[in-house]
């Protein structure tokens, strides 16, 4: 589904990413695993066109590397970042209409995902609809950034840290929500710095150090390999 060949990125004279290869499969999560500062989250934002790139990204058989972000959205990769990104002004629901295809706009329309099924993996999310995003707790607004994010139904779905400083039962909800994502044919590149919920998700993994891919195989093997792991994970 996706081929990335020697990609680079940095942000001004600083280069982060030095050269990054691997595959990404129809239907498979694809842990990308490292330390603070490997380079994980600048993959995302170069495959999201945020930064400036060098290299090939193909995707479905086109170069989108150096495409405009939103036309990267459009060809059916959609993103979650880090910082989840919610309009804390708008509403719930005003949130996850704007994920909405323009022709999927009334709840229950179109194929794939819809309001109602998302709410459905989301229950938290059904009693808060006509709040303030901003007044969501963490875990909520977790819950939204990927539910707004998958009714945009899109191919491939770049999570960035999606478990950072959630409880386990909010951690348990998006390892459902990217499982079932999996089950409709959705491929995930799955951005941490843990092994549980890779190891939870995950036949394969990729480990990032210094801006390269150290590691590209099974998560059994990263798991039998104590020195990798200490060189380049946290432990």
């Amino acid at each position: 589904m996706m081929q990335v060949r020697g990609l680079r990125a940095g942000y001004g004279g600083s280069q982060v990413l030095r050269g990054v290869d691997f595959e990404l499969a129809p239907a498979e999560i694809l842990a990308v695993l490292g330390r603070n500062g490997s380079g994980r989250s600048t993959l995302a934002r170069a495959l999201m066109g945020l930064v400036p790139c060098q290299g090939e990204v193909l995707w479905q058989g086109r170069d989108i590397a150096g495409w405009p972000t939103h036309r990267i959205a459009r060809s059916g990769i959609g993103y979650v970042p880090e910082s989840r990104e919610v309009f804390a002004d708008l509403t719930v629901l005003q949130n996850l209409q704007l994920g909405l295809p323009v022709e999927a706009a009334a709840p229950g329309a179109g194929p794939g995902w819809t309001l109602d099924t998302v709410l459905v993996l989301f229950p938290a999310l059904q009693d808060r609809l006509g709040v303030p995003a901003g007044s969501l707790s963490g875990g909520e607004q977790q819950m939204l950034a990927l539910a707004r994010s998958l009714l945009g139904n899109p191919r491939l779905l770049i999570v960035d840290e999606p478990t950072e400083g959630l409880a386990p039962a909010v951690v348990q909800a998006v390892a459902q929500c990217l499982q079932a994502s999996r089950e409709r044919g959705m491929a995930v590149l799955l951005i941490e710095q843990k092994l549980s919920l890779a190891e939870a998700l995950c036949e394969r993994c990729l480990v990032m150090g210094q801006g390269q891919v150290r590691h590209d195989g099974s998560l059994r093997d990263l798991l039998a390999r104590p020195t990798l792991r200490q060189a380049w994970l946290e432990v």
